[in-house]
């Protein structure tokens, strides 16, 4: 495990971007999972911007770790917010979006998406490997959409499952731990005050901690590391 602390959101992204410029100048490195939330959001604008010629687009796979059970244009889909922010603005081959259909019946959608990632990416342990995993963690120290009352869900067989929103209920779409700690590289990007005790909680392994969906990450065979912001940082020392 590694931790890195920057001053702000845009720092992050800011290092992130630069990691990722790194990564993929390694011909060995294509796919990628990646996550909702604000700081990727920031993160895709700055990749946008700044990074369209820099990438190797044409050759980049992109997947998703979660999905909310709605439809694309929905304000809250997460491919929706890929597609307005990143996607739409760089040179990726449609056929290299893979994305998870949150506006099919949930149970079916998470069958074929666990195939899809069987189907096109490297096969290790009888599951997918990514190349990168990029998470958030919420304050309740959920990540992906596995939340701390689903724990099994955390290993399950399968290479997908239908999650469920503690207070909303609304259905998601998440990959397993099994999936999540398979690949090369997992990247937590965490922001904002309200996440440094579950940071704390996590990192110095205090009561509990065993309970939270983002104490389980833990690459067998790759490398994690803890990208925050001061903010997120400031209950360690």
């Amino acid at each position: 495990m590694e931790v890195q602390v920057f001053e702000t959101k845009l720092d992050v992204a800011r290092a992130l971007a630069r990691q990722l410029e790194t990564w993929c100048s390694r011909e060995d490195f294509r796919s990628i999972a990646l996550s909702g939330g604000s700081t990727p959001k920031i993160w895709f604008d700055l990749l946008a911007e700044e990074y369209t010629g820099a990438l190797p687009w044409e050759e980049l796979l992109f997947f998703w770790g979660d999905e909310r059970c709605v439809p694309p244009t929905h304000p809250e889909s997460n491919y929706g917010m890929t597609r307005q922010h990143l996607l739409d603005k760089v040179p990726v081959p449609e056929n290299h979006v893979f994305r998870i259909r949150g506006e099919d019946l949930p149970g079916e959608e998470a069958s074929r998406y666990g195939t899809v990632l069987l189907e096109r990416l490297p096969v290790q342990k009888e599951l997918p490997r990514f190349d990168l995993v990029v998470l958030g963690m919420g304050d309740d120290g959920h990540t992906a959409s596995i939340f701390p009352h689903e724990m099994p869900l955390w290993n399950a067989g399968d290479p997908c499952v239908v999650a469920t929103h503690p207070e909303s209920g609304q259905r998601r779409i998440s990959i397993t731990g099994g999936v999540i700690n398979n690949a090369r590289q997992v990247v937590f990007l965490v922001t904002g005050a309200n996440k440094a005790s579950r940071i704390r909680q996590i990192q110095q392994r205090l009561p509990g901690y065993e309970k939270l969906p983002a104490s389980r990450v833990s690459p067998g065979n790759g490398r994690l590391l803890w990208m925050l912001d001061r903010e997120a940082a400031s209950e360690l020392s």
